[in-house]
């Protein structure tokens, strides 16, 4: 039997004899592998943007909105019909159990003065809770404290974007900003969060005290309402059952009967958050099976190449045969070949395809991103194909007589 060595330098040199045709050989392959790479690439960019997302909105939360108005039976959206209140959140957070956090919510908007700049954007209205539900983190300054929520005191927390659009360059800490007329002293800055999945700055808004919103800034026809409460679970486990009671507890308290229909809403954002990973995942799978198809392909090109092969180094084969070589040397040669071609095309194929990504990435089209699994994933599937599709090449060419294939022209 002829040693794994010799095996493996028949098999190089056969390939450098026609570089050309091994070049082309190899081609579906490196195109399959390519293709996958960036289309796996695209789906994991995706889910780590959309996993970014979540984190930046918080985690375990339940969002509590007003119900819907209705004007000469029209539907005027979640929100328009003020049901929520203040009380409804202090009764939240001392009789439903499982909660970490929870924060009262209104928002405006309206025109920022500082100087001679202004800026219009989001106004609002909330507790220091809200910050820590929803990941804001302080850069400079500080929090709401619990005397500014009760004196309805007229500071503000502002967003990156605010601070320079009215500020520039100078410290915005202490300074008077006015919201629509009222004057706010500045006490704190926001880290920056860049933009949200759908294309939203979050850092263009600011915070005021929910009280210091409702009494001297938005003017409502209902005092202390709010337009959506927001709560943090302490762990995914018991946001059902956090919200089960939240919702017993609102119906008792706006008199509502089995029969009534609900004039509030809850929103359960782990599940929305864990249907759009969900969707993400089944797309990476369908662009990267999509992608494997070209891979496929290639291999069955390796095949009709290495029929072609056998065929015309019939005479080769028997030579080798009839001075000993055993059927199996024969198998093994022509399998080597064949998973050389493929592993060739598929470690180009990575380079290609990582190649690529990094382009896609730098022109900011989309978020890619290359992973190792994806990697080590395609290039197994290029070693498959390759012994897979050069199995039968390399099975035909071991049953051939001798005899014949001395006489074969």
């Amino acid at each position: 039997m002829i040693d794994t060595k010799t095996i493996l330098k028949i098999a190089i040199n056969s390939l450098k004899i026609n570089k050309m045709r091994s070049a082309l050989t190899s081609l579906g392959i490196i195109i399959g592998v390519s293709a996958v790479i960036i289309m796996l690439a695209v789906g994991t960019g995706a889910r780590e943007k959309i996993a970014k997302d979540m984190e930046s909105m918080g985690s375990n939360l339940l969002i509590i909105r007003s119900a819907s108005a209705k004007s000469g039976g029209v539907r005027m959206g979640m929100g328009t019909r003020p049901t929520l209140t203040l009380k409804d959140t202090d009764a939240i957070e001392k009789k439903v159990s499982g909660i970490l956090a929870i924060a009262p919510y209104s928002a405006e908007g309206k025109q920022l003065t500082y100087g001679n700049q202004n800026w219009s954007t989001s106004v609002g209205g909330t507790t220091a809770s809200y910050l820590f539900i929803r990941n804001y983190e302080i850069s400079e300054g500080r929090n709401f404290f619990p005397e500014d929520i009760k004196n309805n005191a007229k500071v503000t927390i502002i967003g990156q974007t605010v601070a320079n659009e009215l500020f520039g360059d100078m410290n915005p800490i202490n300074k008077i900003i006015r919201v629509g007329n009222v004057p706010f002293k500045v006490i704190g800055i926001l880290e920056s969060k860049g933009q949200s999945g759908m294309g939203q700055d979050q850092d263009d808004l600011i915070f005021i005290p929910i009280t210091t919103a409702q009494k001297k800034v938005f003017g409502t026809d209902f005092p202390g309402t709010v337009t959506m409460i927001t709560v943090k679970t302490q762990n995914a486990e018991v946001l059902e059952t956090t919200q089960a009671e939240i919702e017993e507890l609102l119906k008792d308290r706006h008199n509502i009967s089995k029969h009534q229909d609900n004039d509030f809403e809850i929103r359960n954002l782990a599940q929305m958050q864990e249907t759009i990973k969900s969707s993400v995942r089944t797309m990476s799978v369908l662009l990267g099976a999509i992608a494997s198809v070209s891979l496929l392909v290639g291999g069955i090109g390796i095949m009709n190449i290495m029929l072609v092969s056998v065929t015309e180094r019939t005479k080769e084969i028997g030579i080798r045969m009839a001075i000993g070589a055993k059927a199996s040397d024969i198998r093994f040669q022509f399998l080597i070949e064949s998973f050389l071609l493929s592993m060739i095309g598929g470690l180009v194929g990575v380079l290609i395809g990582c190649i690529i990504s990094g382009i896609i990435g730098l022109s900011g089209a989309m978020n890619v991103s290359v992973s190792a699994f994806s990697i080590i994933l395609s290039l197994s599937f290029s070693g498959l194909v390759g012994v897979g599709f050069g199995y039968y090449p390399a099975y035909k060419a071991s049953l051939l007589n001798p005899i014949d294939a001395l006489r074969y022209e």
